[in-house]
């Protein structure tokens, strides 16, 4: 992990990963480490040190995890398994795609932001005969981990697998807690640039806030979950170039809070993309007045300006064509009218 030097816990690593085991039978690296390490299990199975801190709550059972790790064997500066540089790490499900025993332990004590160092012996990591041929036998590992972000989707689960009649039937701020978590998996989808994805995520969120009748205070609160979700799709149509789409939800969204900055932009941008550009300074400007100083929005106004005048120059170029008075060729004969003097 050279070339992590200077980045997180790496450069403390090297050092201990460097040692070699003392003669005679000493402590290994790994032993002295763990020595001033947390044990989470009770049997020292899983040790861990915390690097920094994270925040908020612990990660909860079923959630799904947005982590970034590296795996090494004692004496190895390498890892042997590490997601550390990908630009974008995927959404993992505990229990599903992360079955490393010890590493879903680990994350089960973590919070948003932290960054710890654990160590896994052979029962919680790939056990007495490894996992050839990167991991030897009974070996112990080192794992790294960073936890970015976490979604708790057991409330989703539990959910997704009841009857329509259950689902109606499903406590208002579980209910509200369901569509957030899809709003929060589409937004993860989209910052992938998975549209397609990102849209099905925001649609079942929806469908679920949408038929749920109900009056007063709780429609103030689903009209609350209701807008960021018409928001979302509008955002996400505009991404994949159906600006028509966009339109629709970004009017829903106003019909909702009919001086949001955000839904007259996007039916701005909507309208813009469709050439109606008397709607689409109309969207623009509301929004400017709610928020004057919006970089993004002065922005459309003025690429609505220069739109504008390319569109008029065309239909300017286009009707001097069309009436452009006629002329004759001199090789054309001369048409002599009736009754007039050869």
């Amino acid at each position: 992990r050279r070339e992590m030097a200077g980045r997180g816990p790496g450069r403390q690593r090297e050092q201990l990963n460097g040692l070699p085991a003392r003669a005679g039978g000493g402590a290994s690296p790994y032993q002295r480490l763990g020595q001033r390490m947390q044990d989470i299990t009770g049997d020292r199975g899983v040790l861990k040190e915390v690097i920094r801190a994270g925040a908020g709550e612990m990660v909860p059972q079923d959630a799904s995890v947005l982590v970034k790790f590296s795996g090494y064997l004692e004496y190895m500066d390498k890892p042997f398994d590490t997601n550390w540089y990908r630009r974008n790490p995927r959404l993992m499900k505990l229990g599903e795609e992360i079955t490393l025993q010890g590493m879903e332990i680990g994350l089960l004590t973590m919070k948003k932001g932290e960054l710890a160092r654990f160590l896994f012996t052979p029962s919680y990591a790939y056990g007495a005969l490894g996992c050839p041929p990167l991991i030897p036998p009974n070996a112990t590992v080192l794992f790294e981990m960073e936890l970015l972000d976490f979604l708790d989707s057991a409330e989703s689960d539990r959910f997704f697998v009841l009857t329509t009649e259950q689902q109606d039937t499903f406590p208002l701020q579980k209910m509200l807690k369901v569509a957030n978590t899809e709003r929060e998996f589409g937004n993860y989808l989209f910052r992938q640039k998975r549209f397609m994805d990102a849209r099905e995520r925001y649609k079942r969120a929806s469908l679920i806030l949408c038929r749920r009748p109900s009056s007063g205070d709780e429609q103030c609160q689903i009209d609350a979950a209701k807008l960021l979700v018409f928001l979302n799709l509008s955002f996400t149509y505009l991404k994949l170039e159906r600006p028509g789409r966009a339109l629709t939800y970004g009017k829903k969204a106003l019909e909702i809070d009919k001086r949001n900055a955000k839904a007259l932009f996007r039916c701005g941008q909507a309208c813009l993309s469709l050439t109606e550009y008397e709607k689409a300074r109309d969207f623009l400007v509301r929004a400017q007045k709610e928020q004057p100083f919006n970089h993004d929005i002065n922005n459309e106004l003025k690429k609505l300006a220069s739109c504008y005048r390319d569109y008029m120059d065309k239909e300017k170029e286009m009707c001097c064509r069309m009436f452009a008075p006629l002329s004759f060729s001199p090789m054309e004969p001369e048409i002599k009218m009736k009754g007039t003097v050869p």
